[in-house]
């Protein structure tokens, strides 16, 4: 199975772009898109950005994410 998760865009230099997901600052490719800015939401899929995401879609993307990860606890 393969995910694709929004991540927001928190700096761009060229091609390559630093993004946020939930706290983990990751580098990604912007080989596929034009026009991304910082502030910017992502898809994001293997080190890739595919396409930009309404900021209110990608809220309620991740937090569906959440809801259904089991916690930190509950592994123990």
């Amino acid at each position: 199975m393969c995910l694709a998760l929004p991540a927001e865009v928190k700096s761009v230099d060229g091609e390559t772009a630093t993004v946020d997901l939930d706290g983990v600052q990751l580098p990604i490719s912007l080989a596929f898109l034009e026009g991304v800015e910082p502030g910017d939401f992502v898809v994001v899929h293997v080190g890739y950005a595919l396409s930009k995401v309404d900021p209110e879609l990608a809220a309620q993307q991740l937090a569906l994410l959440k809801s259904g990860a089991p916690s930190a606890e509950a592994a123990e």
